[in-house]
């Protein structure tokens, strides 16, 4: 019997208060069998993401028999891991060239949000091969960006284009 029955089998009897109530009352109250263990707690959403999204070479053998137990037990999260892994592998090895076979197989996959992202991607193929493929980097450029408008910022918009460009120039 488990303690979401007990607690219909109290409420049927005139009990008011709720299933945490029965359960704290088990768990403080009554008297436990000799070497019963309680289950552990089941892991949280974070830990479950953290699993799937990291490298596997960087995960401990205690995590990594734990992320095998998840995906054993859910075959679409298994897809979505492999395909996860197969993209993250395509960024770090830069090997567009396997992008419209992954985006094919990804579309084949009743996984909504990984089709919903695949179908993104084909929407403008070239430029994601490009990204893929290439080792050029827009990072110095957005960095540029950002420190000029985190300066106009800090202006509150009460000086005009003439000491925006003084201040960009003198931190340099």
């Amino acid at each position: 019997m488990t303690v979401l029955d007990l607690h219909r089998e109290i409420i049927e009897r005139g009990f008011h208060g709720r299933s945490s109530t029965v359960r704290d009352w088990i768990r403080r109250d009554l008297p436990q069998r000799e070497g019963f263990r309680p289950a552990p707690p089941p892991p949280s959403v974070r830990q479950v993401t953290g699993w799937l999204t990291r490298h596997p070479a960087t995960l401990t053998e205690e995590e990594n028999l734990h992320r095998t137990a998840v995906l054993d037990r859910c075959p679409e999260l298994a897809s979505a891991a492999e395909l996860t892994s197969s993209f993250a592998e395509m960024l770090t090895t830069l090997s567009g060239d396997c992008l419209p076979d992954w985006i094919t197989e990804a579309m084949g996959t009743n996984l909504a949000g990984i089709g919903s992202f695949a179908s993104g991607l084909n929407n403008d193929l070239d430029a994601v091969t490009a990204g893929l493929t290439t080792d050029w980097n827009s990072g110095p450029v957005e960095g540029a960006a950002n420190r000029i408008m985190m300066l106009k910022r800090q202006m509150f918009g009460r000086a005009g284009f003439n000491l925006l460009r003084k201040r960009v120039l003198l931190a340099t």
